[in-house]
């Protein structure tokens, strides 16, 4: 399991993820965990938690995922695809992305995202391909 800083250090390496203020909480290759926090900011209308936000937390935390679980010799990764489905709003407390992967291929790496809110109810589901470098 990776320290904290060498989390920190994985996740600097997107400057977006750290812009909507999400952070890795933990990685490994069988599982990734990110998190945001709900605010105003990241918003639209009636309180709700941006789908944006909320897509960019998972493709984060897939990024990771699939960084993770390339195959020798790869020089690294990028997002391909993405399907999103959402299935409820958030309007307070903290969102939590885990990402795993559910292909490792020589060219592109298939993860599957959960989004839950504070409660553990399932926010958002997100499969997502990403090719292999």
């Amino acid at each position: 399991m990776p320290t904290p800083e060498e989390l920190a250090a994985v996740w600097s390496t997107m400057p977006f993820a750290g812009t909507i203020g999400s952070e890795l909480v933990e990685a490994d290759a069988a599982s990734v965990r990110a998190r945001l926090a709900w605010d105003e900011s990241r918003c639209t209308a009636g309180g709700l938690l941006h789908g944006g936000v909320l897509m960019s937390l998972a493709d984060s935390a897939a990024a990771v995922c699939a960084f993770l679980n390339l195959p020798e010799g790869a020089a690294g990764t990028t997002t391909v695809e993405s399907k999103t489905n959402f299935l409820r709003g958030v309007r307070e407390g903290v969102v939590e992305a885990r990402s795993t992967p559910l292909h490792k291929g020589r060219r592109f790496v298939v993860v599957e995202t959960e989004l839950r809110d504070n409660q553990d109810r399932l926010v958002a589901k997100v499969t997502q391909t990403q090719a292999v470098l």
